[in-house]
């Protein structure tokens, strides 16, 4: 089966995941508990003159720092156990740009479909089961829009029940992913 004649599941299922996404975040609003305040207001200009006095890039700062090789040193082990223990993300200065993360996340979502479609066109063929077209890309897309919550939570300390949420998110997708590519696989 030539490539080309996955095209239009490819874009479509890209798509699907794009609009499904925003209804996720817009109407049903679960993912607010994702991100909390840090202390009240004062409490969180003070961190925030703090961290601009520092002057960082944009970039992942772990708190304490320390190199892999200082790791058991006692002064480094006293700044563990007296906290705070973190990971700082700084993004670049200004309001966020949706249009930008949007048109991004549109990007990714696109890439996990034409992977999809990959593994698909060099596992399935065009008289194939609907249902085992729905489970390759479906699993596909499950992994790729879900497992990195997994590695968020283990490496960079998401809270388990965010990366959960994002678990949630991905069987979603991924059953929209797997549905948009059994209704327009190619006929044989």
């Amino acid at each position: 089966m030539p490539f080309g004649s996955l095209w239009l599941p490819v874009v479509a299922s890209a798509v699907a995941v794009w609009l499904v996404s925003s209804i996720l975040h817009m109407v049903l609003k679960y993912h607010k508990a994702d991100y909390k305040r840090l202390g009240n207001p004062t409490t969180e200009a003070a961190v925030a003159q703090a961290i601009r006095a520092a002057g960082p890039t944009p970039g992942v700062y772990p708190i304490p720092y320390c190199e892999p090789s200082q790791m058991k040193d006692p002064e480094n082990l006293k700044k563990y156990e007296e906290g705070p223990v973190g990971m700082i993300t700084i993004l670049a200065n200004g309001a966020p740009n949706m249009g930008k993360y949007l048109g991004l996340w549109l990007g990714f979502c696109f890439l996990v479909s034409l992977t999809a479609g990959y593994v698909a066109r060099h596992t399935l063929t065009v008289s194939s089961d609907p249902l085992e077209i729905l489970r390759i890309t479906g699993a596909l897309a499950f992994v790729a829009y879900g497992y990195g919550n997994i590695q968020d939570a283990i490496w960079r300390g998401m809270p388990w029940s965010n990366a959960m949420r994002g678990l949630v998110d991905a069987l979603i997708y991924s059953v929209v992913t797997g549905m948009v590519f059994r209704l327009l696989w190619p006929a044989g």
